[in-house]
């Protein structure tokens, strides 16, 4: 019932969000919230951390501009092209990226996203080079979503369809043995579960995610630049997981809306060290909220709800003996019969 009640008021926040906020800061939030969620598939679920989705988000942003500007097809055929080639780009970096495993798989993934940052660099012909690509189209059989208001609601469905791949994820079999994995590899290999496999399988589903919400920024944004690909955006997407509570799903999307607007608030105020404040904010936080901000407040009302919960009591009269108990009476009558 939680879960749904949850589900409820988190869809209505999305829907109502264009309304509080500038409708391109909402759907930089949602757009980065499908990223975080995508990346803590890997950090939280899987225990493989990642330097390297903005290969990714940024693989997928120039796709989805190509497409869109010299296909003509509409925005969401462009986006899940993006996300295409963004699977397509995870197989062979995680074949190779998965057979390390912790610091070591952070580094390869960096290296493979500096590799693409170079690639998309110096291929100016097709990426603009440091001019990035401009003029991607929001067409959408005729409608016009020139206004980032309507914009919002025309991509939210892409949003919401990755939003609950990713949940299906989580809560199927597959993502059981993604914990395994986390907590004890192996163990998971002993049990005839080809670690390996599964590993890559959640690489490539997590790039796919963040190919889509990279779709959706370039979309929205209207161009793709050397940015989506920097290392800098991935590090933004790991301090949004950690800020929101890794491994708990939903924090990600609560520590994207928290970095976004927070960037969006001091860039509108003209402060310069916006780096240094959100720097500032991740180290409070994460003095003070180990497990993140949505991970924290989880515990707190778990051992809330835990003391206000009266403990289980069983009158003697109304009771009758357990299985164990009874078989130890059963198995005394025998021996004063047999004797």
């Amino acid at each position: 019932m939680k879960r749904w009640v949850l589900l409820g008021v988190g869809l209505a926040l999305v829907l109502a969000l264009p309304w509080f906020v500038y409708p391109p800061v909402a759907s930089d939030i949602v757009a980065f919230a499908l990223l975080a969620i995508a990346l803590d598939l890997l950090i939280g679920f899987t225990g493989l951390l990642s330097f390297g989705h903005a290969a990714f988000w940024g693989t997928a942003a120039y796709t989805t501009g190509l497409v869109a500007i010299h296909a003509g097809v509409p925005f969401p055929v462009a986006v899940l092209a993006g996300a295409v080639a963004a699977a397509a780009l995870a197989v062979p970096i995680g074949y190779l990226s998965v057979k390390r495993s912790g610091i070591y798989f952070a580094m390869v993934t960096l290296a493979f996203a500096q590799m693409v940052y170079f690639i998309a660099n110096q291929w100016r012909g097709v990426t603009g080079g440091e001019n990035g690509l401009q003029g991607v189209p929001r067409e959408l059989f005729g409608v016009d979503l020139s206004d980032p208001f309507y914009f919002y609601y025309a991509a939210l469905p892409l949003v919401l369809v990755g939003l609950f791949a990713a949940w299906r994820i989580v809560r199927s079999p597959f993502g059981r043995v993604l914990v395994a994995i986390r907590d004890n590899p192996q163990r998971a290999r002993a049990l005839g579960y080809p670690v390996q496999r599964y590993k890559l399988l959640a690489f490539v589903l997590s790039a796919t995610l963040a190919g889509l919400a990279g779709g959706l920024h370039a979309v929205g944004h209207g161009f793709a630049s050397l940015q989506d690909v920097h290392w800098t955006t991935s590090g933004k997407a790991v301090l949004m997981v950690v800020l929101g509570g890794i491994g708990t799903l939903w924090g990600p999307g609560l520590g994207a809306a928290l970095v976004v607007q927070l960037e969006d608030y001091l860039a509108t105020a003209g402060f310069v060290g916006i780096d240094m404040v959100i720097g500032a904010v991740f180290v409070v936080v994460v003095l003070l909220f180990r497990r993140g901000v949505w991970g924290t407040v989880a515990a707190w009302y778990g051992r809330w709800e835990g003391r206000r919960r009266p403990p289980r009591t069983v009158s003697a009269a109304g009771a009758g003996p357990s299985p164990p108990e009874r078989r130890d009476r059963d198995s005394v009558e025998a021996t004063r019969k047999g004797t």
